[in-house]
């Protein structure tokens, strides 16, 4: 693809600093589990924590392929810092710059996309992943006032964020018509978080459970109209799974880059390893696909930037390039040998790393049915 000068002189700044401020800590907040605020607080001086948010709201004004290559870099050399970069610029302000209010965008906008705040996004619950409708958490009407009772999880962020997006029943009789969305600041009353999750990846990636007991909110609080929630949310999933997409391809090269330069340094009977077809013809397999997986989450990122629909486009990315990162994670390691299984080489972290990719922002079965629907619906155009 194509880049103006303005968009590689930016993609070049973000990719020294990841080398030299990202990159080289990876594995030491991996191993202690501390979440990453110096690096999110010098890559908010770079712009890059509200890189798509207009100017006038304290953002980089980025356009969605730039912002794209940025992400990719960032998760290259981290993906716990790369998720929470993702998670913050994508749902919570994208929902906010689309669907809030002026005053809204003052009071939450801003200071996220300044990167004084970091935002969450609070939809799945214990019984209510894929199925997002049958979420429970209830938001109760008392006058003017909400009152919000119920439990997410899995939230990426949790305990840190500042700000909390947060999806929950305004109305038991209309099913997914009766969610709306309301944002909560950390330190209000009745709202808690969980331990952070001991997950087998994003270690420096906080997830923790959001515990509302009674949290009470005015109306000014409620983003949208009543019942609109799930559809504002699902609505702004697509982005934010072209983010995941980016996630997913900067694990990949990061893993990729790996097991080339150990294939070429690397010698066994008297060869380099990249000598023996075995190998080079996995190299191969894994550069394909790394490249094919960009070039399908540009193209999302393109038609996202150009204002046509881009959901198949998103949901095609997403699944291709997570299991493009799951593919290249575990060659990476057969190439290593015994020596990918040790923590003293990073293919074991890219490993733990990509599985989740397929997971969050929609499972792979979800983006499946995403595409065969939408590729149906186009047929009977």
């Amino acid at each position: 693809m194509h880049l103006s000068n303005d968009q590689r002189t930016i993609l070049e700044m973000v990719t020294d600093f990841c080398k030299k401020g990202i990159a080289p800590l990876a594995a030491q907040y991996d191993r202690s589990g501390e979440y990453p605020w110096r690096q999110l607080e010098q890559l908010a001086e770079l712009g890059l924590l509200g890189a798509t948010v207009p100017e006038a709201y304290g953002g980089s004004g980025l356009d969605a392929v730039t912002y794209a290559l940025c992400l990719e870099q960032i998760c290259k050399a981290d993906a716990s810092v790369g998720v929470i970069v993702s998670v913050t610029n994508g749902l919570p302000q994208q929902m906010l710059l689309h669907h809030g209010t002026e005053s809204q965008k003052q009071r939450w906008l801003e200071p996220l996309a300044k990167g004084k705040h970091i935002g969450a996004f609070c939809l799945t619950e214990a019984n209510s992943g894929s199925d997002a409708a049958s979420l429970r958490s209830k938001a109760i009407q008392d006058g003017d006032d909400w009152i919000l009772e119920g439990q997410k999880v899995w939230i990426t962020s949790g305990g840190q964020a500042q700000t909390y997006l947060v999806m929950a029943r305004t109305n038991n009789e209309r099913g997914s018509r009766g969610i709306s969305c309301f944002v909560l600041e950390k330190g209000m009353a009745g709202l808690s978080f969980g331990k952070p999750e001991e997950k087998m990846g994003l270690h420096a990636a906080h997830t923790t459970t959001v515990n509302m007991d009674g949290v009470r909110v005015s109306s000014e609080h409620m983003i949208g109209s009543e019942g609109q929630g799930l559809i504002i949310a699902l609505s702004s999933l697509d982005g934010g799974r072209i983010g995941i997409a980016m996630q997913a391809i900067g694990i990949a090269q990061a893993a990729f880059e790996a097991a080339r330069d150990y294939a070429f340094a690397r010698e066994q009977f008297g060869s380099r390893l990249s000598e023996f077809e075995g190998i080079s013809f996995k190299i191969a397999d894994m550069a394909t696909r790394i490249h094919a997986s960009r070039l399908l989450a540009l193209d999302a990122a393109s038609l996202k930037e150009a204002g046509k629909p881009y959901s198949k486009e998103a949901s095609m990315a997403k699944l291709f390039s997570s299991e493009t990162a799951n593919f290249v994670a575990k060659e990476a390691i057969q190439i290593f040998g015994g020596n990918g299984y040790s923590r003293e080489y990073p293919v074991e972290r890219h490993y733990r790393d990509a599985k989740i990719t397929e997971i969050y922002e929609g499972t792979s079965e979800i983006q499946r049915l995403v595409i065969s629907r939408q590729v149906f619906k186009d047929s009977r155009q």
